[in-house]
């Protein structure tokens, strides 16, 4: 597609701007729209910026999404957006707004405030220094550390909602359920609410593991990918959780966020 015919939207920001990229995001995916693209503009300080990002988008045809704490900038945006007929969001405007209506509380008006070095961000760090360390069993002696321990059998996304939720600040093992492999003493000392398992339609996770088969150069064919093998595996797997009396989580074409905020729900 030509450069000409491709459309934008600007992002802008006076700290990183994922927040309002994050939105940005969420919405493109309710659309097919290909042919937008996203430009951000981060740490953005004067005026003259501002200026030139809104001049941008009126050429192109494009609107611009902004988080700017900053009053002068947001000022400078709404009036510019105003005089050059360009669309403006104020992702983080109006929730400011609610805050201070509600509460009667003044904003700090700091930049970049989310990601900011504060606790909660060396307990993320710490999070995932965990995930890591417990992942695939690795640990089973860290267990018992876990806020969230999750269990089920290979390629039902153990890791990635691991690591997800290491993101949230919470401490995440996994162990991989193998009829072969007993389960460690420690996986049942757990209190039940504290162990989440993960399941899968045998079709789909056939499906699956018949390409991550074709990805690492295995052989077609082989037990891992069978559908008496991935049978027995989730039999072996449902009593396993049964006897911890977990909940349970079928993970076919779930989102990771989905499963994660379902997960979350259990604490």
């Amino acid at each position: 597609m030509s450069e000409e015919r491709q459309q934008f939207i600007y992002i802008c920001s006076d700290a990183v701007g994922e927040t309002a990229e994050a939105v940005v995001k969420a919405t493109i995916r309710q659309f097919d729209a290909h042919q937008v693209k996203i430009k951000r503009i981060s740490h953005m300080k004067s005026e003259d910026e501002v200026r030139a990002v809104v001049e941008e988008a009126a050429k192109s045809g494009g609107f611009v999404a902004f988080t700017l704490v900053q009053p002068e900038l947001r000022e400078m945006m709404k009036e510019e957006a105003v005089r050059l007929a360009v669309r403006a969001v104020d992702i983080m405007g109006p929730m400011m707004q609610a805050f201070i209506d509600t509460f009667n509380d003044s904003p700090k008006r700091k930049p970049g405030l989310l990601h900011e070095m504060d606790d909660a961000y060396f307990r993320r760090v710490e999070a995932i220094e965990y995930a890591v360390k417990c992942d695939d069993g690795r640990d089973s002696n860290l267990l018992l550390q876990a806020n969230i321990v999750l269990i089920g059998v290979s390629r039902t996304s153990k890791t990635p909602l691991s690591i997800f939720l290491a993101h949230k600040g919470y401490k995440v093992g996994n162990f991989p359920l193998v009829p072969e492999v007993k389960a460690p003493q420690q996986l049942l000392q757990l209190p039940g609410n504290r162990v989440v398992g993960l399941t899968m339609e045998a079709d789909q996770l056939l499906k699956i593991r018949t390409e991550r088969l074709r990805a690492v150069g295995l052989p077609y064919g082989a037990k891992y990918a069978t559908l008496q093998r991935i049978s027995e595996e989730l039999e072996y797997a449902h009593d396993i959780m049964k006897r911890i009396g977990c909940p349970v989580i079928d993970v076919t074409d779930k989102a990771i966020e989905e499963t994660a905020g379902i997960i979350l729900g259990y604490l």
